[in-house]
């Protein structure tokens, strides 16, 4: 490896070790074995390289998280035991990555004030969209289409908002089955709600 290389390396370890926050140029330098100078040869800034190194890391999980619903997929039986199977999944893959996911919501609290920030995340938005439709429905890809971004946002917003709950307390979040059963009561209700009597 390079020392651009080694600088990434080191920028994903202190997010997951640090934060996002806490994370200074000299700890990438420390973690890295390069030379501060390096940092702005190479990225420009501390936040530049810490902006790629989040962005790459989140990719990373959702390699990871990609082989754990394989897994999952292979080992249930029937759409609802997989889909909560996956969820299950998904909450041990918090426990792997907990650095990544707190130091995700950080970078998500400084985006008012970090433009560059704010379209890294924003470009890699659309891209993580598409990847979890095409996860969650276990095929390699989907096309660029309002349907399958409409699921994605969907999974989107599954994902995160059970982050956040693990990342509050970890033994209150959601099961895999509790995620089936409130979707199967707000399908029920949205889909199918009930007909007014004449």
């Amino acid at each position: 490896m390079g020392n651009r290389e080694d600088l990434l390396s080191g920028a994903k370890r202190c997010l997951y070790e640090k934060g996002y926050g806490r994370t200074t140029a000299r700890d990438i330098a420390s973690a890295s074995g390069v030379s501060l100078a390096a940092i702005g040869y190479h990225f420009g800034s501390k936040e530049a390289l810490l902006n790629q190194a989040l962005v790459e890391a989140i990719g990373e999980w959702g390699g990871a998280l990609a082989t754990a619903v394989e897994a999952a997929e292979a080992g249930a039986d029937g759409p609802q035991e997989v889909f909560a199977a996956v969820w299950d999944e998904v909450l041990k893959s918090f426990a792997e990555h907990r650095g990544l996911w707190a130091a995700q919501f950080e970078a998500i609290a400084q985006v008012s004030h970090a433009p560059e920030l704010r379209e890294q995340l924003g470009a890699a938005q659309k891209r993580g969209r598409l990847g979890l439709s095409a996860l969650f429905q276990g095929l390699p890809t989907v096309p660029d289409t309002e349907d399958e971004l409409a699921r994605g946002i969907f999974y989107q917003a599954l994902l995160a908002g059970l982050a956040a709950q693990w990342m509050a307390s970890p033994e209150q979040a959601p099961s895999g089955r509790d995620f089936l059963r409130g979707l199967q009561l707000v399908s029920g209700s949205v889909l199918n709600p009930p007909q007014p009597t004449p």
